[in-house]
């Protein structure tokens, strides 16, 4: 197993050091140097276009911010297939729309490619334990090539079914985060503007199994005083995650859409994610 990996960002970076501490010859780009020097520093090889990291590995785990990033990596000129031999798999973690990953199977296919969307749940932390589970669509035959790629940095692999089934799946899921993310702010919003201490509200939740350790930890920001949640660093921070979110939920409705079905609770929580998340408006 050779494995390669392009987008180190805040997912990417700890699913790469994974393959690095599970002993695989990693190859790695991103277009910032800070975390290829990282991965290198802790045993990985840079390269210097996602090209480079397909002719070096037989596995390639891709995850980048959205769907043109991911085309760009995939069918770009310096991209993933211009450097790939056939038998190689790429396994696109990025949660992107279903029909991207379908968009992308003809041309992979064209150049004995193998193709699966292996969207990632359980985030960074989890992902730098090796415990993250996999959502994988594609067919058994290409799962089973990389299965020891994916091992590296899971507790499971869900084989959700066919190509695309995987980006499906993770867009169902965080709809679910998402309405649990409103759900716990407005609740502990009243709490708080009632009189209530939060604390209090806090172990109440927990106590009933209302207020799960994922929403507490998405309440920690607004646990901060105001001040604190107002300093440019946490806006930032928080503006990446909004970024992500809006994101998410606007491929989730899309999805909706194609499938004949109303999310009206999904459309609601998307036009207010910013309130929820407590961005400030930035000043222009």
């Amino acid at each position: 197993m050779r494995a390669g990996f392009v987008g180190l960002g805040n997912l990417g970076r700890p699913l790469a050091g994974r393959l690095v501490a599970a002993g695989l010859e990693t190859t790695v780009f991103d277009r910032l140097e800070a975390p290829v020097g990282e991965l290198v520093a802790a045993g990985a090889r840079a390269a210097a276009s996602p090209r480079e990291v397909a002719a070096a590995a037989n596995v390639v785990g891709v995850c980048v911010p959205d769907d043109d990033d991911v085309r760009a990596v995939v069918l770009g000129e310096d991209g993933l297939l211009a450097g790939a031999a056939p038998g190689t798999v790429i396994a696109l973690h990025s949660t992107i729309l279903p029909g991207t990953v379908l968009a992308l199977a003809e041309p992979a296919a064209a150049c004995e490619v193998g193709l699966l969307d292996a969207c990632v749940t359980g985030g960074a932390e989890r992902a730098a334990e090796g415990r993250v589970t996999y959502l994988v669509g594609g067919d058994d035959a290409t799962l089973a090539r990389a299965r020891s790629f994916l091992d590296a940095a899971s507790e499971k692999i869900i084989h959700a079914g066919a190509l695309g089934n995987g980006a499906r799946l993770k867009l169902a899921l965080n709809v679910m985060t998402y309405l649990q993310w409103a759900a716990a702010y407005e609740a502990f919003t009243l709490a708080r503007a009632s009189g209530l201490p939060g604390e209090i509200f806090e172990e109440a939740g927990r106590a009933n199994g209302q207020l799960t350790e994922l929403m507490a930890r998405f309440l920690v920001t607004h646990k901060l005083p105001a001040q604190a949640r107002r300093n440019e660093a946490v806006q930032r921070v928080l503006r990446g995650h909004l970024k992500t979110a809006e994101k998410d939920l606007a491929w989730a409705l899309e999805l909706a859409s194609e499938a004949g079905v109303e999310l009206p609770s999904a459309a609601f929580v998307a036009k207010h994610m910013g309130r929820i998340y407590g961005v400030e408006e930035e000043c222009s």
